[in-house]
């Protein structure tokens, strides 16, 4: 028999308490097999999960291994995961209270629960275990990973936005960055419910989203932009017509008229790259309501700027900045880049006529997300200024309003 002709002796001596050098002994037998039967080439899922197990029993019996059924159990999964899925990384995928999975070589892989980092009781084999496992992750995307391609930018089937850097850039060996995609997003119940918002602050931005005000939320990254971004848009009337661009698609609005854009990178050959801004100028030719970036990053916010002070009233993005104050500053900066000509006071003068707020969440130290300020823009003496309508107060941690003058909307506001 083929099998018995493939015997090495010296598997025979594995050590059973080796879990480790078991499952690696294992694993060269199974990909062996899987690939002389070309079931590997196989689109049959269930086909070649079933053939991993027989090998591995196959394994066991031909090399005399005897192990309980618990140690057979976890490495049947382990190496269905290795082989079919994502290796170590397939348990903390599956699992719903991971928020973001870090890997920083074969043996430090940490994990965010709850906004608190921890480091998980898992590692890799080495640096070609960790590589194996993101060129698997990648390689449906028709993207490369290697010295001469060593960042990849991509997002998973199921939404999950992944960002991997290998040497000789990464000096630590493979390094892996996944931010997990939620399949249930959260609702403003939820957020009201973990001290996130205050249920007068939330009333006050739905008002504003159906009076279409535009917007622009602001935080550091993993803050919970994109989270108040999905459920503010639940608010935006049913006959508008939406436009998202997006760099990688998280946004998980529920409204029937969505168009969803996403940017594209450019391929192996350097060509065929395709720029926020491209998107923006595209969707204007949509006939959009609104307009939703994902993230403003670069030159497109000229674009979103002038869409929002020639009849996109309502748009929507978010930007990375540690204070409301510092989005402005980032978004000068940003227009700059865009190559536009004006000075200073007339870059302001436009992200004062085009914004009406800026909302700015954050996280603290503990973990706990929630919104720290909600901002108007305002013209003062010919000035953009930022005048604070709520701010979060640390002593009652709760967010309290500092002009209530100006908090509610007029009815006509919310109808018309």
């Amino acid at each position: 028999m083929r099998i018995l002709e493939r015997r090495e002796p010296d598997n025979k001596k594995t050590d059973v308490s080796d879990h480790e050098g078991l499952k690696a002994a294992m694993h060269g037998f199974v990909i062996d097999r899987i690939e002389d039967d070309k079931i590997i080439y196989d689109d049959n899922q269930k086909k070649l999960e079933d053939a991993i197990s027989s090998y591995i029993r196959q394994y066991c019996r031909i090399y005399e291994i005897n192990i309980g059924r618990e140690q057979f159990a976890t490495l049947e999964k382990e190496l269905l995961d290795e082989i079919v899925g994502f290796g170590p990384l397939q348990t903390l995928l599956e699992d719903p209270t991971i928020n973001d999975i870090l890997i920083n070589g074969p043996r430090k892989i940490y994990i965010e629960r709850g906004g608190v980092l921890e480091r998980a009781d898992m590692r890799f084999l080495d640096n070609r275990h960790v590589l194996r496992v993101i060129r698997r992750m990648i390689s449906p995307l028709g993207r490369r990973i290697d010295e001469s391609s060593p960042i990849v930018d991509g997002r998973l089937a199921d939404g999950s936005r992944i960002n991997a850097i290998v040497p000789p850039l990464a000096l630590d060996g493979p390094c892996l960055s996944i931010r997990k995609f939620r399949k249930d997003p959260l609702t403003a119940e939820e957020l009201l419910a973990g001290g996130s918002i205050t249920k007068e602050v939330l009333d006050y931005l739905t008002n504003a989203v159906k009076s279409r005000r535009n917007m622009l939320i602001s935080g550091a990254t993993g803050s919970g932009k994109t989270t108040l971004l999905n459920i503010l848009s639940q608010y935006i009337p049913l006959t508008e017509r939406i436009v998202t661009i997006e760099d990688a698609a998280e946004l998980q609005l529920r409204n029937d008229h969505v168009v969803r854009l996403e940017t594209r990178p450019e391929n192996n050959e350097g060509v065929g790259e395709v720029s926020a801004r491209e998107l923006v100028k595209n969707a204007l030719r949509m006939r959009p309501d609104r307009i939703i970036v994902g993230e403003s990053r670069g030159g497109e916010v000229l674009d979103v700027l002038q869409a929002m002070n020639t009849g996109h009233s309502g748009s929507m993005s978010t930007v990375h900045a540690n204070s409301a104050a510092d989005a402005m500053t980032r978004l000068e900066m940003m227009v700059g880049m865009s190559g536009f000509k004006g000075s200073s006071d007339l870059i302001l003068k436009m992200i004062g006529s085009a914004l009406d707020l800026i909302v700015q969440i954050g996280r603290k130290p503990d973990g706990h997300r929630c919104v720290l300020q909600v901002a108007e823009l305002r013209m003062v003496d010919r000035e953009v200024k930022l005048h604070p309508l709520f701010t979060y107060d640390d002593t009652s941690k709760t967010l309290r309003a500092v002009d209530t003058k100006v908090v509610p909307l007029l009815d006509d506001e919310v109808t018309g």
